[in-house]
């Protein structure tokens, strides 16, 4: 009977022991993972993708053709493209982070394209489109990693050659029909056999007016890679050490694993007793 009971003792706290590991174990896991998930999901919205009508910027380099069959005086041509970054970085000083911000677009003779600035302090975010020049854009992007706590980064390139060549051809088209109209204006007729060929003519300059725009945007002078820079305040995330860890982890599962013993003893108490009323009633013959 007493080596019934010790085996008895034993595979209870066996039992116990497995439990209080593994709840253990679990916990310290679901530390680190929820660290991690904190650390990289806040702010996960890009901000620019729900603002419409900003200005595009393009860029220009060489790109070297390789030699076909025939004389070829130069292979080179240039290449627009369109570069953009988007950073989003968490500052708990956001006062002196902002004007490290401004300091350095300052110093690289950047252009704040556009900005807005949202809510209280405690909870301030301000939001940058930077045009910057193309030959500083990697020096000016690495720079400014080093605001705050990066919590997104990226850099997008696009090839925007095909674009600007559709663009200038639709121009050249414009032009030959603007010129064309011209000619028969002044072809004899009558004001109302005229008046469809004004109208066609004002449609055609103002279309040519909009590519002028678009077609500005490529020109060389014009040239920037675009930096979108969101910069939110708030407290930022520190390292936790082990032991910390350990701590928190074993605190979490004496506290938990006290409610399972409590819970699991309730439970056997209420099916005891249960199984005794049940044992009654069989006697009393209720349930034969």
């Amino acid at each position: 009977m007493q080596t019934s009971i010790k085996a008895r003792f034993w595979r209870l706290f066996r039992w116990g022991a497995g439990v209080f590991c593994v709840l253990f174990i679990f916990r310290l896991i679901y530390g680190y993972v929820a660290s991690n998930t904190n650390s990289t999901g806040d702010y996960y919205e890009n901000y620019f993708d729900q603002v419409n009508g900003l200005r595009k910027n393009y860029a220009t380099s060489k790109m070297k053709m390789a030699p076909t069959a025939g004389p070829q005086p130069d292979f080179s041509t240039n290449q627009k493209y369109e570069k953009t970054a988007v950073v989003r970085t968490t500052t708990s000083n956001f006062p002196k982070d902002e004007e490290n911000v401004r300091k350095k677009i300052e110093s690289y003779k950047a252009m704040i394209q556009y900005e807005k600035a949202l809510g209280r302090k405690g909870d301030r975010e301000l939001h940058l489109m930077i045009g910057v020049n193309p030959e500083t854009f990697d020096s000016f992007y690495h720079e400014i990693q080093g605001i705050g706590v990066i919590r997104s980064m990226s850099i997008t390139k696009v090839d925007k050659t095909n674009e600007y060549r559709q663009l200038n051809a639709q121009k050249v088209s414009l032009e030959k029909t603007v010129a064309s109209l011209e000619a028969l204006k002044k072809q004899p007729g009558t004001n109302q056999e005229l008046l469809p060929i004004y109208d066609r003519q004002l449609e055609l300059e103002d279309r040519l007016q909009n590519l002028g725009v678009d077609l500005g945007n490529f020109n060389t002078e014009n040239e920037f890679c675009t930096v979108k820079l969101s910069l939110y305040e708030g407290a930022t995330a520190q390292s936790i050490s082990f032991i910390h860890r350990l701590k928190i982890a074993l605190q979490w599962t004496i506290h938990y694993f006290a409610y399972t013993v409590i819970g699991f003893t309730v439970l056997s108490i209420f099916v005891f007793v249960l199984l005794l009323i049940i044992d009654k009633l069989n006697i009393l013959g209720l349930f034969k």
